[in-house]
């Protein structure tokens, strides 16, 4: 197993793939202090104010006199990004060759689209009647028969007492999620007297099938339980229509997301979910990459390979509205990494980012969606939405991915609507929670698989889990929502 990867030969520093004592030498240099694993060693001096290279991309200044062997981190450099960036367009583009896509077993919706799921869904549109979703969840697993894969809510604190954008923002993400392809059926479950009303939330849904879509007002009903029992009856009813039958990969829809993310991110299973995007993409499919406050740093990335000029503009305005949205909050816009991140051996914003944006491999850049938006443009889409776990996940799912992929270097157990493939950074984290993950890309930093070899094996899961393999979030039935909020709570 190697000590270290060189990743850029324009890289002044190393980074260990596991813990590496004093003494290790590579590439003639000797470490003159223990490295951890996924932190970084100077490959040779780096003097105060000089810029630390990994990647090929700077990461950030020394804040003092680095020797050649030293481990490179919190006490010796520090970040060299501020506020706003102007950028320019000059494109670089770089088509993946198209492929003869597979398929999966899924299931095709009458609106023609595919799911990969056939669940029925409660959608509560406030939280009051959050217990009322979850003991009409609990009572009624019955109906989970034949082709009809579970039952779940979706529950979450908002839908009263919020103004403007947050309202218009909480409506807008749940008629997303009611409109998603993996449910068979939903059940839009009401209170009465929320901001939210019934009107607002049809004009919001617009066109649906008045089959597949039943709603239920609490206040409206003698029993709430009674009524949702016959509406649900009536959602399983439809939803046991649909068989699974093979669909193309085209047909794909997949968000990709890390969070916990450790030195190892950018190395091993970000480089993974990337070189997966661009075969997914050369197959006609589609890929989703959010996280914008952890694309800062790394707009080298992705900008020049927007496909046209207007979706430039759009990536530029979502990376400096996102900074925007920091500083009217009197925020630190480059706070990140978090406390995790850092003792796995991420040290400034520009490291942790320049390792996040590897997920988008390098294919262009076909559109730039708002939150709560559907892709529409088939191939790599970005998403507005924060770094947030849960926020991003759910945001992802509402923008129509059959499943997210999710990289991880500390683990994590959280699942969201859509099914969530956990991918671990390293080969000690797969091993310690096997009840967490399910893909190991520690296995190019153990020397055992190339990125290529892992990408391949990354592909066949996930067409497993579009068939039907549940995920291990599943198996627990761990399923969660957040919703993104900015203003003030009446």
């Amino acid at each position: 197993m190697p000590d270290f990867i060189h990743i850029n030969p324009k890289d002044n520093v190393a980074v260990a793939l596991h813990p590496v004592k004093a003494g290790t030498v590579f590439e003639g240099v000797a470490a003159i202090e223990d490295i951890p694993q996924g932190h970084k060693m100077a490959l040779k001096p780096i003097e105060k104010d000089a810029q630390v290279i990994k990647y090929g991309f700077s990461i950030g200044h020394a804040v003092s006199d680095i020797a050649s062997g030293a481990w490179v981190h919190t006490h010796n450099m520090k970040t060299n990004l501020s506020g706003e960036e102007e950028y320019s367009y000059e494109p670089k583009l770089q088509f993946p060759e198209s492929r003869q896509p597979g398929s999966f077993m899924g299931y095709l919706r009458k609106d023609g689209r595919a799911g990969i799921r056939n669940e029925i869904w409660i959608i509560p549109t406030v939280g009051c009647v959050n217990d009322i979703a979850k003991a009409l969840v609990r009572e009624n697993q019955d109906l989970v028969q034949s082709s009809i894969d579970g039952l779940y809510t979706f529950t979450h604190p908002f839908g009263c007492s919020q103004t403007g954008a947050d309202h218009a923002q909480t409506r807008k993400l749940l008629a997303a999620l009611v409109r998603h392809p993996n449910a068979g059926a939903v059940l839009v479950l009401s209170l009465g007297c929320e901001n939210l009303t019934h009107e607002q939330f049809v004009e919001e849904l617009g066109d649906y099938d008045k089959d597949r879509v039943k709603f239920l007002t609490c206040q409206q009903v003698e029993d709430e339980f009674a009524a949702g029992r016959e509406l649900l009856e009536q959602c399983a009813a439809y939803a046991g229509q649909f068989k699974r039958e093979p669909i193309p990969v085209s047909d794909l829809v997949v968000g990709m997301k890390c969070g916990g993310s450790d030195g190892l991110s950018g190395i091993t299973a970000n480089p993974t979910v990337g070189r997966f995007s661009d075969m997914l993409v050369a197959q006609g499919g589609s890929t989703v990459l959010t996280e914008v406050p952890e694309m800062f740093g790394a707009e080298g990335f992705l900008m020049n390979r927007c496909v046209s000029e207007e979706v430039f503009h759009k990536a530029v305005n979502m990376i400096n509205g996102f900074k925007d949205y920091f500083i009217r909050h009197n925020e630190v816009v480059y706070e990140n990494p978090s406390p995790g991140n850092k003792a796995g051996g991420i040290t400034t914003l520009e490291d942790k980012s320049c390792g996040c944006v590897q997920k988008g491999g390098s294919a262009p850049i076909m559109d730039v969606i708002g939150y709560g938006e559907p892709v529409v443009t088939q191939g790599l889409n970005m998403l507005y939405g924060p770094g947030n776990d849960l926020v991003s996940s759910t945001a992802l799912t509402a923008a129509g991915a059959h499943m997210i992929l999710f990289t991880t270097g500390r683990g994590t157990p959280f699942g969201a609507p859509a099914p969530t493939v956990k991918i671990s950074t390293n080969t000690p984290l797969a091993k310690k929670k096997q009840g967490w993950i399910d893909f190991n890309a520690g296995v190019i930093a153990d020397g055992e698989q190339s990125i290529d070899q892992t990408a391949q094996a990354l592909m066949e899961l996930v067409l497993e889990v579009a068939s039907g393999k549940k995920t291990r979030s599943e198996e627990k039935g761990f399923r969660e929502i957040s919703i993104f909020k900015d203003g003030v709570v009446l």
